[in-house]
């Protein structure tokens, strides 16, 4: 099935939404503001996308300003941040069984469904 960690303030997640939709493929929707993932998600979904952490995090984002820019953060640390603050994490982020991407530009979706 596929998992799409979805924001629906986000235009670009909602094109992703419409992406999945338009498939007609079952999906499994997280609306990962109110349901973070913990450490041991995010660690698989970092897996999945093969990327390191510093890649998920959205750095224009003011929690990232105000709390992290400018320091040299492990991956570890950098997990701990996206679950301190969800916000911090880039979206649409797509999984459909062992493949994911990063729905950016929504476009991306269509390699994996």
């Amino acid at each position: 099935m596929i998992k799409i960690y979805h924001n629906p303030r986000c235009s670009k997640s909602r094109n992703g939404l419409e992406i999945i939709k338009e498939s007609g493929k079952n999906f499994e929707i997280v609306a990962y503001l109110e349901n973070t993932p913990t450490k041991e998600e995010l660690k698989q979904l970092i897996n999945l996308l093969n990327i390191p952490a510093e890649d998920l995090i959205r750095k224009n984002e003011a929690a990232w300003k105000e709390n992290f820019k400018d320091k040299n953060l492990t991956q570890e640390q950098l997990i701990e941040a996206m679950v301190s603050f969800p916000k911090l994490i880039e979206r649409p982020i797509v999984i459909n069984g062992s493949k994911a991407v990063i729905g950016r530009p929504p476009e991306k979706i269509l390699e994996i469904i």
